[in-house]
């Protein structure tokens, strides 16, 4: 039963953190593309749109984070002591990141409209967001933590010198891109503007290969860093194939420029299975070689608790994302910029 748990317990904090990095990527992105339009004089191209898409989301990306943070001290306590203090400066650094985007994009939003250093601050601050916090899946993989006098320590030299650290990072911005790309130029086109899908779709396009080269690269890397990693991802090759072929048909439709929501939706599987494969392969570790799943995992009582409030609760932001997506970004006259009854 308590083996069952712990599985259980896992996969619904991965799925939480699956939905953030989906939609926290096309949020990162649409502020990263907003910010370059603004640089490259193509404003009055993809801002409406972006601004459009940003207005109803941008409050709500952070809950699936909210959600997998407190239910990974909740189900694992014990990854509050091998985390804690080793992750200390990166969090924080998130932390301040995601105060400017905030803050910036009340700026942008409700202050001087075009303003280039707020649009700046908001798109560059969503791209070092998700490199800060792609450090902890480097951490994870192990070689960067010591337990010195009773206590986890990291090596930072060890851990910004390393090829697999830069494999990472790279993978988590070319992924914001892509992954924004793609829903954009899918919105756009909802939105019957022809001028905004088409340099989306260029966007797209242009980074759709460095994504699927840096998501190689860390395979690659983890050969040498996580022999016994890599041998895992091996074992279920079948899963990263079945998402590379995801990859393949997302382009295609982009690159025919045909049925951009299915391209989407193949894209979200495409990360789907390489994200759950990761994860399976990366089984049973939290932090290799000192933390798994099965140590101090929390008493059953609190386990059911916990997975009852978290699947309810995915129940319950499900539903919300639809409503959302159903009442203000998909409205034939939302999408369209015909907003005055909203």
């Amino acid at each position: 039963m308590t083996m069952n748990l712990e599985v259980i317990g896992i996969t619904v904090l991965w799925t939480f953190l699956f939905g953030y990095v989906i939609i926290a990527s096309i949020d990162f992105g649409a502020g990263f593309f907003n910010a370059f339009s603004e640089f490259t004089n193509k404003q009055h191209i993809l801002t409406k749109i972006i601004q459009r898409y940003l207005s109803p989301v941008w409050e709500v990306t952070n809950v699936f984070l909210v959600f997998f943070f407190v239910g990974i001290i909740g189900f694992f306590p014990k990854t509050a002591f091998y985390y804690g203090t080793v992750l200390l400066i990166p969090v924080s650094i998130a932390v301040v990141l995601l105060g400017i985007r905030g803050s910036y994009y009340a700026f942008e939003t409700y202050g001087t409209k075009g303003h280039k250093g707020y649009a700046f601050m908001y798109g560059v601050a969503g791209l070092f967001l998700p490199a800060a916090l792609s450090i902890v899946l480097t951490i994870s993989e192990g070689g960067f933590v010591a337990i010195v006098s009773g206590q986890p320590t990291l090596d930072y030299w060890a851990l910004f010198t390393s090829p697999l650290s830069w494999s990472i990072v790279a993978l988590s911005l070319t992924a914001v891109l892509y992954i924004s790309a793609v829903f954009l130029t899918w919105y756009a086109n909802k939105a019957e503007d022809v001028d905004a899908t088409n340099l989306l779709r260029k966007y797209a396009l242009t980074w759709a290969f460095p994504m699927i080269i840096t998501a190689g690269g860390i395979i690659y890397q983890l050969s040498s860093h996580n022999p016994a990693h890599y041998e895992r991802i091996l074992g279920i090759w079948w899963m990263f194939a079945i998402s590379t072929l995801f990859f393949l048909g997302t382009v295609w439709l982009i690159w025919k420029r045909k049925n951009y929501g299915l391209a989407f939706g193949l894209l979200v599987g495409q990360f789907a299975f390489a994200f759950y494969g990761y994860g399976i392969s990366h089984y049973p570790y939290l932090l290799y070689p000192y933390l798994t799943i099965y140590d101090s995992f929390t008493n059953e009582a609190m386990a059911i608790s916990l997975i009852v409030a978290f699947i309810l609760g995915l129940l319950l932001l499900i539903p919300s994302l639809y409503l959302l997506l159903r009442l203000f970004l998909f409205s034939k006259d939302y999408v369209r910029g015909k907003t005055d009854h909203y």
